[in-house]
């Protein structure tokens, strides 16, 4: 069962590092702060954008429980 979890912690860890890159820079970053871009209101987002927001949220709910019940089995298995 720890192998399952494992496998499933890793295949989600790289779909988050994938759609947390695949999503739209909104401003604020450092180049702000020395006012370079100008950074756009909330407005714009597209229905892309937004599934792309569902599924991030879907794929780190999984992660996040992959992360706990990998701890409780490591912690109860010692």
């Amino acid at each position: 069962m720890v192998t399952v979890f494992e496998i499933l912690l890793v295949i989600t860890s790289a779909l988050m590092i994938l759609l947390v890159l695949l999503h739209k820079g909104r401003g604020g970053g450092l180049s702000d702060m020395f006012g370079g871009g100008v950074s756009s209101g909330l407005g714009g987002s597209s229905v892309a954008e937004r599934n792309l927001d569902r599924i991030t949220i879907g794929i780190g709910l999984v992660w996040f429980a992959c992360v706990i019940g990998l701890g409780l089995l490591l912690k109860t298995g010692s």
